[in-house]
């Protein structure tokens, strides 16, 4: 018995994870002498049973039981290695050409490859469009996210700038839209607020009464931000030179979700106070969230009614026009930049109608106009916020890809992965220097460059112009819009994130690992703060990654009749086994963690002791083993028995030898003594044999006395 592959162009099995198949041959295997050579399968005696009209079919196995080291001489494995060497590959990646020079340009500058084939009379004209929508929607969302990042509304619209060039110079993708995001702006306040907040802040009034400084908090927490996004960037880069891109495949899709779910609650629940007009306490670590909430409902009953009016009106336009415009998508040129009316009509009619003075409505306050000379980071802050840094890296990055990776899949083209990482961590990086805070896609803005008509990264050149002019010249004209409007403007963009709860009943019917990845990455955002909750996520995600391979899924596969198909028997009632044939499938590669539980299953599903199998096997070993050392002892005894009978022979001829030569002696001595001159009486002493004398002794004696000479008396 044996593993063995049933082949590819009989046998198929459907196409999915990772699949360990595991053929048991159960009829009887053909003796060594007979065995047909290795390849030869099943010999079908008659066709396939369940085929109209055909009898039920047996099958008769003759093959060869490989082991390793016989597979690879059969199958004359290789033992060479086609890749080059270490060293071959650092002498070569050192070596310099102009033909190398120019591929390492347009690898790490896109735009020069992609920018000198551009077509304008194809193009043009949607980049346009979309850029100019996607700058409108940028103004707006620029402001509010800067809210939700505890940071001045200015600062939200110079990340809608300088990120998007830089991404147009660097980026892989033709359709996202680089800039200010909801999940990135509560991750890049929540640690603006624990490194500066307002009670460090508080200074003596004129009358004894203790106020915040505002200018002083907000000039930290900026420069706070703009480290963070520095230091974001130097991560993002280093990871994208090492070819690090991967890493984000161990972000699942449904952690994602769950995570930016979870944010989304931290978004809806950090704007309740611009709607209300209260100023709950600041909460941080585990359960800050739910604190928070607790303390705002403590103070609904200061709610400020103006500030009620001005976010239900805002938020009743929003909801309306927004669906107006998904339902009548195909239809409208272009969607109806309701955003950007809301905030032109809320800043004119707070403006002229006095309601600052008035009502005490919270508006955004003084935003100046120009652009900031750059500046280097502080780089004091950065051991404080290199955790955050980790967190806000990985999470933009993951947001990017994705979103890159759907659109690349969705008109043919390839979105650079690690290219994406030195994009991405230059924006952050050089925006940081312009005083920005960290950026990744967004998700509606993407929706509409790509649905506007964009083709290119052209639009977010086109946009980053609209929004240099409204930051150049009209920036002071949104003094008075209120904060309330922006804040609706975020809560309306969540929509997308709170529909991913549909994920839930979803992945219950799919995959209920994954659904348990959703909802503890989801419990963990909401309980643990976003920092620790992504970290307890991805090490969760990890456990189930080692859970899948130590529980996988075993099966005993069967032919459906009429089709190429083998499935699960347990699951398919068609599927029947091949009589004398049982097919074992493992979902998980076999290593060592799970290779015992595998022989488990196997010999569970299979109804063979495998264990009992391998001590027949022994036991057969070893009585072969017995026999032979048996054999061999008789041999040894029989080739000493035939040594000593050679040795006898040999003895025996050696002692005839010498009988015959005594013999001759003993004849040479008569005929001596029958010479003439010889006396009778008289003894020959050359003729005295000695007993102890050898047998050449004995010949040379004999030829003295052949000769003749007398010998002494």
């Amino acid at each position: 018995m044996g593993q063995e592959s049933l082949p590819q162009s009989k046998y198929n099995h459907r196409p999915g994870a990772e699949v360990t198949l595991t053929a048991l041959c159960l009829a009887s295997v053909a003796s060594p002498s007979e065995t047909n050579p290795p390849g030869s399968v099943l010999t079908p005696a008659a066709p396939m049973d369940g085929q109209t009209g055909s009898p039920p079919v047996d099958y008769f196995v003759r093959r060869e039981l490989l082991d390793e080291a016989r597979l690879d001489e059969v199958g004359q494995k290789q033992t060479w290695s086609t890749k080059p060497s270490l060293g071959d590959r650092v002498k070569e990646s050192l070596r310099c050409s102009g033909e190398r020079l120019k591929q390492a340009l347009l690898s790490w500058v896109p735009v020069l490859h992609w920018l000198p084939r551009y077509s304008i009379r194809e193009n043009a004209i949607g980049d346009l469009i979309s850029g100019c929508s996607v700058g409108i929607m940028h103004l707006p969302q620029g402001m509010a996210y800067a809210l939700l990042a505890s940071l001045p509304p200015v600062f939200g619209l110079y990340t809608s700038l300088y990120p998007v060039l830089v991404y147009f110079l660097f980026g892989t993708s033709r359709h996202i839209s680089i800039g200010t995001f909801a999940v990135i702006s509560i991750m890049v306040g929540s640690v603006t607020e624990r490194l500066a907040p307002s009670s460090n802040f508080i200074v003596n009034g004129t009358n004894g009464t203790e106020s915040v400084d505002v200018a002083a908090r907000d000039a930290y927490r900026v420069q706070i931000a703009c480290a963070l996004s520095v230091l974001t960037g130097l991560f993002q880069i280093l990871l994208g030179v090492v070819r690090f891109g991967f890493v984000v495949t161990y972000l699942s899709e449904p952690l994602v979700r769950g995570y930016t779910t979870g944010s989304a609650c931290h978004v809806c629940i950090s704007q309740l106070k611009y709607l209300f007009g209260i100023f709950p306490a600041r909460f941080t670590g585990p359960l800050s969230l739910i604190y928070t909430l607790v303390d705002i409902c403590r103070l609904l009953p200061e709610t400020k009614a103006p500030e009620v009016v001005v976010s239900v009106l805002a938020l009743a336009v929003l909801i309306v026009v927004k669906e107006l415009n998904a339902c009548y998508r195909k239809k409208l040129p272009l969607p109806i930049p309701i955003e950007l009316i809301v905030v032109i009509a809320a800043t004119i009619i707070t403006h002229f109608c006095n309601l600052t003075n008035i009502y005490s409505i919270s508006v955004i306050g003084e935003i100046p106009s120009g652009l900031k000379a750059p500046r280097a980071p502080d780089v004091s802050l950065f051991p404080q916020i290199i955790g955050d840094t980790f967190a806000v890296a990985i999470v933009g990055y993951a947001i990017n890809i994705s979103l890159g990776k759907t659109f690349g899949l969705k008109y043919g083209y390839k979105v650079d992965s690690n290219q994406e990482l030195v994009a991405l961590g230059l924006s952050n990086t050089i925006g940081g220097m312009f005083q920005c805070y960290s950026v990744t896609s967004s998700l509606s803005r993407s929706l509409v460059q790509e649905s506007t008509g964009g083709k290119t990264q052209v639009a977010g050149v086109v946009s980053s112009i609209i929004v240099l002019i409204t930051v150049w010249k009209l920036g002071p004209l949104f003094e008075d819009l209120p904060k309330a409007v922006l804040s609706t403007i975020v809560l309306v963009n969540l929509k997308g994130m709170f529909k991913q709860f549909t994920d839930v009943p979803m992945l219950l019917k799919s995959n209920k690992v994954d659904l348990m990845v959703w909802l503890v990455t989801f419990a963990c955002t909401i309980l643990l703060n976003l920092d620790l909750g992504l970290a307890v996520a991805i090490g969760f995600s990890m456990l189930t990654v080692i859970f899948r391979t130590q529980l996988p899924t075993y099966s005993i596969l069967g032919h459906v009749p009429g089709t190429d198909l083998y499935l699960d028997t347990d699951k398919y009632q068609t599927a029947k086994e091949i009589p004398g044939i049982k097919i074992f499938r493992s979902s998980a590669t076999i290593y060592y963690t799970n290779a015992e539980m595998y022989l488990e299953a196997l010999q569970e599903k299979s109804g063979i002791d495998v264990g009992k199998l391998l001590t027949e096997k022994k036991k057969r070993e070893s009585k072969q083993k017995r026999k032979q050392a048996k054999e061999k002892r008789r041999a040894q005894k029989e080739e000493k028995k035939a040594k000593k009978g050679a040795e006898k022979e040999k003895i025996e001829a050696s002692q005839i030898s010498i009988g015959m030569n005594e013999s001759k002696v003993l004849t040479g001595s008569d005929l001596q003594n029958q010479r003439p001159g010889l006396s009778n009486g008289q003894q020959n002493w050359a003729y005295q044999h000695d007993t102890t004398d050898s047998d050449s002794d004995v010949g040379s004696r004999g030829d003295d006395a052949i000769t003749g000479q007398p010998a002494a008396c």
